[in-house]
């Protein structure tokens, strides 16, 4: 999942921004439940720093996750209702289709409403 979240989900070397949307509340962070995740975490920003993954330095911050609060019902499936809507296209699909190419074995096939899917 960290191979994902570095390669696919946003560029880890900005500071406090994911894309368009900037601010702190945007800051690349990952957030552990325990040590052996905390050392996880931060040997993999360690390899990919080491091995110049990207221009420039990885921002990201590794911080003990504290509370976890799940999104609003309106974000919940958000891109497959809403795959028109213009932040989706710019920004979502993509990185949908860059997983797709870069972790086929991730992703699964789409479903349709037709499959009773009560997603969609």
């Amino acid at each position: 999942i960290l191979d994902v979240y570095f390669r696919v989900a946003h560029d880890p070397t900005e500071r406090d921004r994911q894309g368009p949307d900037d601010g702190t509340q945007y800051r690349s962070e990952i957030f552990y439940a325990t040590p052996a995740q905390a050392r996880v975490a931060k040997a993999t920003i360690a390899r990919l720093d080491a091995s110049h993954a990207f221009a420039r330095p990885i921002v990201t911050l590794v911080a003990p996750l504290r509370a976890f609060y799940p999104a609003e019902a309106y974000h919940q499936h958000f891109v497959d209702r809403n795959p028109n809507y213009p932040y989706v296209v710019v920004n979502d699909l993509p990185k949908l289709a860059q997983l797709g190419r870069d972790f086929p074995k991730l992703v699964k096939p789409a479903a349709s409403a037709a499959d009773g899917d009560p997603a969609r």
